[in-house]
């Protein structure tokens, strides 16, 4: 094996923020557990399974949407930004699970939606009341079309236009998402001034940080021209890739609304926030900021969705994010589901399942971790009369638009609604057909679970320093299928061995002690590498 050139990041464990060392583990409150029987999980029942969370050996736990709702979008479409949804359960309530959350050690972290309200929050209904209103600012008008017809070509990322007619005033409305959710002028100081509100309103509660919900969308090209075509939009993709989005993404003004959202999280200790952005790393990493000018904590990192899952393409991307991380003093971070792409397990299939979870738990940088996916759980297929996505069902032609398959409830044990729900009660969305076999329960006392298999993998990055702030450096192994990296600080160094392949690899010069191999047992050769293994050895 040789060294690939690779620039260091050292950083010593004690000088890593929470959200550098740590493990996020993303929840979605209406799957998580159902404490009342309603079919739709509830804070009691996050507040009840907090043990169960702080067992896995993850630092925070990050709440999709949990504010008031008509829930036409599952609670990205808030109308109220300071209270809780009755469907989710009450303040108190909340406190009382931001309260034992902190006494078993969890951070909790709260999904902010900045870019757009519900059309019932009292700011739009006052808005779109007259165009003389002082809320009418406040969102984002233009006048028709010569036509008649909406402003220009913009698309919803739900499909259709991203306008909506106001018949009373004869003006249309921006909406990047569904008619229900209009876009807030962030160029309105008043509206930056109420959303900062917003965040000082949870901390003040004791939320520990934020996902910020598409925080690259929030300003537009004023001059509202019409979006090229996507010369590489072909039939079956979602209808927004129609357009390439020069004027309504990445515009200049929402770095400098960002820095304004940095400097009202620092008014409090300790707080962080992570940043939700589909962009290459070029345009990605720019939403760090800069020494004297910081913006989110951790823009969040997709590429391992997106990527096509071999070991070059992977390494490839590793190496390079990992260098332009450290040119850029930005801290890495990785993902491999939520609550918008389909379930890990169900895209690399069963065999590469650990080799994944494997990946990113060892690499340099915070991973976020998705519920269920400690499990295997995997996307369940839901017919097209039980689909509740509006995402889908507004491009039923569109298969891969819905997003209910990865959204299923939990599975905590086998029997009636694999303990999501009280028996007899009917869940918001089905069952995964494997909940009798694949659950808590089951996994829970079988050491060679897949449960199991990701306690021990972050039990090993609590025992080995070096994984949460060592070196990054990828190693050539002579197989494409391999992908090889070593983790060192100081004198302390581990080499991870990822086999993306159904071949034994046989990989020279890697002696050392096999601390970890996501099949089950230390391997007689620590020079063969089996078929779709991961291995982790102590050097």
């Amino acid at each position: 094996m040789t060294q690939a050139p690779q620039a260091g990041a050292a950083t010593l464990t004690g000088e890593l923020k929470w959200w550098q060392h740590g493990i996020i583990y993303q929840i979605y409150p209406r799957s998580y557990q159902d404490s009342n029987g309603d079919g739709v999980g509830d804070l009691p029942g996050i507040t009840a399974r907090l043990p169960y969370i702080a067992s896995l050996g993850v630092e925070a736990v990050w709440l999709s949407p949990i504010f008031t709702s008509p829930m036409r979008d599952f609670g990205y479409d808030v109308a109220d930004y300071c209270d809780i949804d009755p469907l989710f359960g009450t303040l108190e309530q909340f406190d009382t699970l931001v309260a034992e959350a902190h006494r078993l050690g969890l951070k909790i972290m709260l999904d902010y939606v900045p870019n757009h309200s519900s059309s019932d929050h009292v700011w739009f209904q006052e808005a779109i009341s007259s165009t003389d209103n002082p809320k009418r600012d406040w969102y984002v008008w233009q006048n028709p079309a010569p036509d008649g017809g909406p402003p220009n070509n913009w698309k919803s990322f739900f499909a259709g236009p991203a306008w909506t007619l106001d018949e009373a005033s004869g003006q249309y409305y921006l909406h990047q998402f569904l008619p229900s959710q209009p876009d807030l002028n962030w160029r309105n100081p008043d509206v930056r001034a109420a959303m900062f509100d917003v965040l000082r309103f949870w901390m003040r509660r004791g939320v520990d940080g934020f996902r910020v919900d598409v925080i690259w969308l929030l300003a537009e090209d004023e001059r509202y021209l019409d979006e090229p075509e996507n010369p590489n939009w072909q039939p079956g993709q979602p209808d927004h890739w129609r357009l390439e989005h020069p004027y309504t993404q990445d515009q200049p003004e929402t770095h400098e609304y960002i820095r304004e959202m940095r400097r009202v999280l620092d008014e409090f200790d300790d707080r962080m926030m992570v940043g939700e952005i589909y962009l290459p790393i070029d345009r990605l990493l720019p939403y760090s900021g800069t020494p004297d000018a910081q913006m989110v904590h951790l823009p969040f990192n997709f590429h391992l969705i997106l990527l096509p899952w071999t070991a070059n393409e992977v390494r490839a991307f590793a190496d390079s994010y990992d260098a332009a991380s450290i040119a850029a003093g930005a801290w890495p971070n990785w993902v491999l589901g939520n609550h918008d792409q389909h379930r890990f397990k169900s895209r690399v299939g069963a065999a590469q399942y650990r080799v994944a979870q494997t990946l990113l738990l060892t690499l340099r940088g915070t991973p976020t971790v998705y519920y269920g996916d400690e499990l295997g759980m995997e996307n369940v297929a839901i017919p097209l009369e039980q689909m509740v996505d509006p995402a889908g069902l507004q491009q039923p032609d569109v298969p891969s638009a819905s997003r209910d398959p990865e959204r299923t409830p939990m599975q905590w044990q086998a029997g009636p609604n694999a303990g999501f729900a009280p028996a007899g009660v009917t869940p918001w969305l089905p069952l995964a057909p494997d909940a009798d076999t694949v659950n808590v329960q089951a996994q829970q006392d079988d050491p060679h679970s897949d449960l199991n298999y990701f306690r021990a993998l972050t039990k090993l990055r609590r025992e080995y320093p070096v994984l949460l702030g060592g070196d990054y450096r990828s190693l050539d192994t002579a197989h494409d299928d391999v992908f090889a990296f070593e983790r060192t600080q100081g004198n302390q160094r581990l080499t991870v061995l990822l086999n993306f392949g159904a071949q034994t690899r046989g990989v020279a010069g890697m002696d050392g002690q096999t601390v970890l191999s996501s099949l089950n047992d230390l391997p007689a050769s620590a020079a063969a590498l089996r078929p779709n293994e991961a291995r982790i050895i102590l050097n």
